[in-house]
């Protein structure tokens, strides 16, 4: 058996801390509606609990007391809601539970169910309507945060044979299509907010999105994971590797720009790549995860050898690690060292060395030696708060698994479109 890693001391210390909603929910008491954010309140919170209960790491109470804190109240639904916050936040967190205790919350979910895939059937009409109009998106219709592609991922593991997923599918197949623009070819993502999907001036013309959490790479992710079982619709392969073309065409080196603007199109040996942090939201490790996604897919061996060297790269490169400042899952060292042990697990045999080496040393970097846990915990907490995206609950969440050289044993990090 492999010995645990010190940083699980830090992830138990941090689950131990965030173990009563009652101590911890003054955190988000100016914001009441984070009691049903995945993101930031129980919902997430939940996840780690969850998982820990699961691997036998912990108790299933703080488990039963989270999932009552985020169900005591009235679940948004409809247009406000999204994977990260409402009806399939807490979708997402109670089938995670019920993989743990089968049969559990199976009511809840039951509607639950029904009401995530009713929404999603009407987003989807509007979201067609929207392409047949020539009209282009914004971003909360189809990233993973707040869109169509994140809503698909807890499709795909609650109802993969409903017609809500091949729904899904379908439009990000016609998403992935170029359109016309003030007579321009753009990828069908481009989109006039700015990367907050709020206007911003510093876009005048738009942008094309690169990342995980609000670009082109969630739906890859997610088109891809929905192919590896066996869940296909007309032009799905092709709409893969349409994606997969058009990050290949601005890949320089092993790194991928944040985002491309009407300059970069203007001037196609423009590269938009100062020292950029290679996390799971934007940048390399969350691109590349989701390139190796789709080479298993498509079973494209040389797209997996280079999407695999693409990441053992950029995480042993000092330039790109300087970037990144924080733990947190979403674009800290915790969410690095959790993608490298992912893909190193589906890595061919010398690049999962690779990414092992780069996971062990990501968590030396999370928690150096001699760190006490119990202090790194409580600060974490003051600096970053209790959540799951970017703060303590996420962050002890990433860590479990490369710190304990295991496999997670809920699909806790389905919300990140990582498995």
């Amino acid at each position: 058996m492999t010995t645990p890693h010190p940083a699980a001391q830090l992830s138990d210390r941090i689950a131990e801390l965030l173990a009563d909603p009652e101590v911890v929910a003054s955190a988000w008491s100016s914001r009441p509606q984070w009691r049903q954010s995945l993101a930031h309140g129980a919902p997430g919170i939940a996840l780690l609990h969850i998982e820990r209960a699961a691997t036998g790491r912990g108790p299933w109470e703080p488990v039963r007391d989270w999932l009552a804190t985020a169900t005591k109240g009235p679940v948004t639904s409809g247009p406000d809601s999204y994977l990260h916050y409402g009806a399939p936040a807490l979708a997402h967190a109670l089938a995670c539970a019920a993989q743990t205790r089968p049969g559990s919350y199976s009511s809840a979910l039951a509607h639950l169910d029904n009401v995530v895939a009713g929404d999603t059937l009407r987003r989807c009409d509007e979201a067609l309507a929207r392409i047949t109009r020539g009209d282009l998106p914004a971003l909360a219709e189809f990233d993973a945060i707040r869109g169509l592609a994140g809503v698909g991922a807890v499709l795909l593991r609650r109802a993969p044979d409903g017609e809500a997923i091949h729904r899904v599918l379908g439009y990000l197949v016609r998403l992935t299509a170029d359109v016309k623009h003030n007579g321009r070819a753009l990828p069908g993502w481009w989109t006039m907010d700015g990367p907050s999907g709020t206007p911003d001036e510093r876009f005048p013309g738009g942008h094309a999105n690169t990342g995980v959490a609000h670009g082109i790479a969630g739906p890859l992710a997610l088109l891809a994971l929905a192919l590896r079982r066996g869940i296909e619709v007309d032009g799905q392969r092709e709409a893969i590797r349409a994606v997969l073309s058009w990050l290949e065409r601005w890949r320089d080196g092993h790194a991928w720009p944040y985002w491309i603007t009407p300059t970069h199109l203007n001037d196609l040996n423009h590269r938009p790549l100062a020292p950029q942090r290679p996390s799971w939201c934007y940048g390399t490790a969350g691109v590349a995860r989701a390139q190796q996604l789709a080479a298993l897919a498509l079973g494209d061996q040389h797209l997996r050898r280079d999407a695999e060297q693409a990441l053992a790269t950029t995480l042993a490169d000092p330039k790109a690690l300087a970037a990144t400042t924080d733990l947190s899952a979403c674009h800290g060292y915790a969410g690095l060292a959790h993608i490298a042990h992912r893909a190193a697990t589906d890595a061919l045999p010398r690049n999962a060395a690779r990414l092992r080496t780069a996971a062990a040393l990501l968590l030396d970097t999370a928690h150096p030696p001699r760190t006490n846990p119990d202090e790194q915990a409580h600060h974490l907490l003051t600096t970053a708060g209790p959540g799951f995206l970017e703060g303590a609950a996420g962050t002890a969440l990433a860590l479990l698994a490369p710190a304990t050289g295991t496999t997670p044993a809920t699909c806790w990090d389905a919300c990140l479109l990582t498995s």
